[in-house]
């Protein structure tokens, strides 16, 4: 395994790159963009990387599918990190483009929600077609196959582009998360703001099925950050389901959900246990009654007293 080289999605000049540039230990790797995010985590299962970035969430659009799809099928893969990256676009141009000659416009699907509205104000007859990133598109606007493409400022350098329109977003504050995805090892010791992460599948669909896992949740104190039901591609009506709970793997009400899904579930994937991205340690909720780790501790206890007569 090349413990030298990070992949991310690329090309050159994709915010995920930017994502990827914030962490420390990006400086010192070889960063190799690919062409999606199946190539960048596939580069990590047969050891071509140590690890990937990848998007993972969008603030505006939700959970993106194609990252989640991966990590919930194919050999595990195991995230340990987050990053938080704001998001806003630049309409990237050939230079002496004006707004009025723009016909034709690209970028990531997951874009397209991000400026719906700009567009619609003003560019409301130009023809959209989807992008493999928002990189990709500007490289297609450098070669003339488009005339704009939705990107993030920085890559107009790259491309030979400039930015037309800057600071172009439907939503304000709007961000994505991206996932340092690597192969499986013993998570990071807790931090004290951690996220969960697990994909869940139902056993048989019934009255009630998804409330009895996430029931394993509640009944603990553990809060979901995300849930989001993705098809298993066993016929319609079958789903899995991508989850995020705070906490870490090694805190007992999260241990022990998970212990009660693994007997409810025909398949639990573990995807790592990880520091959120931008919460500090003050910023985090305390267990709720009866839930922490000493809750568990003297429960625990209690019942040994009382399976020796000690009650």
């Amino acid at each position: 395994m090349s413990a030298t080289r990070f992949t991310y999605l690329g090309p050159e000049g994709t915010f995920t790159e930017a994502a990827l540039r914030t962490l420390p230990e990006a400086a010192t790797r070889e960063l190799v963009p690919m062409v999606s995010v199946p190539a960048a985590l596939d580069a990590v299962r047969n050891g071509e990387a140590a690890a990937a970035l990848v998007p993972i969430e969008n603030s505006v659009e939700g959970g993106v599918t194609a990252t989640l799809d991966e990590l919930a099928s194919g050999e595990p893969l195991m995230i340990y990190r987050e990053v938080l990256l704001p998001i806003a676009f630049a309409l990237l141009v050939r230079p002496g483009t004006k707004l009025s000659d723009v016909k034709t416009v690209t970028g990531h699907p997951v874009a397209q929600p991000q400026v719906r509205n700009w567009l619609r104000t003003h560019l409301p007859d130009a023809v959209w077609e989807s992008a493999a990133s928002n990189a990709d598109g500007a490289r297609l606007v450098q070669e003339g196959r488009f005339d704009a493409a939705f990107a993030g400022e920085f890559a107009a350098a790259t491309y030979g582009l400039e930015a037309l329109v800057t600071e172009i977003h439907d939503a304000q504050n709007a961000e994505t998360r991206f996932v340092l995805v690597g192969r499986p090892a013993r998570p990071a010791a807790p931090t004290g703001a951690d996220k969960t992460s697990v994909v869940l599948w139902l056993g048989d669909d019934h009255p009630g099925a998804l409330l009895e896992l996430l029931q394993e949740f509640a009944v603990r104190g553990v809060n979901l950050m995300l849930i989001q039901s993705r098809p298993t591609g066993e016929g319609i009506g079958n789903y899995c389901f991508a989850v995020d709970a705070e906490g870490h793997i090694s805190d007992r009400r999260v241990s022990e959900a998970l212990m009660g899904l693994k007997r409810t579930c025909p398949q639990v994937r573990f995807l790592g246990s990880y520091p959120r991205a931008g919460v500090a340690l003050s910023e985090v909720r305390a267990a709720r009654p009866g839930t922490s780790d000493s809750d568990f501790t003297e429960a625990s206890d209690w019942l040994t007293r009382c399976l020796d007569g000690r009650a």
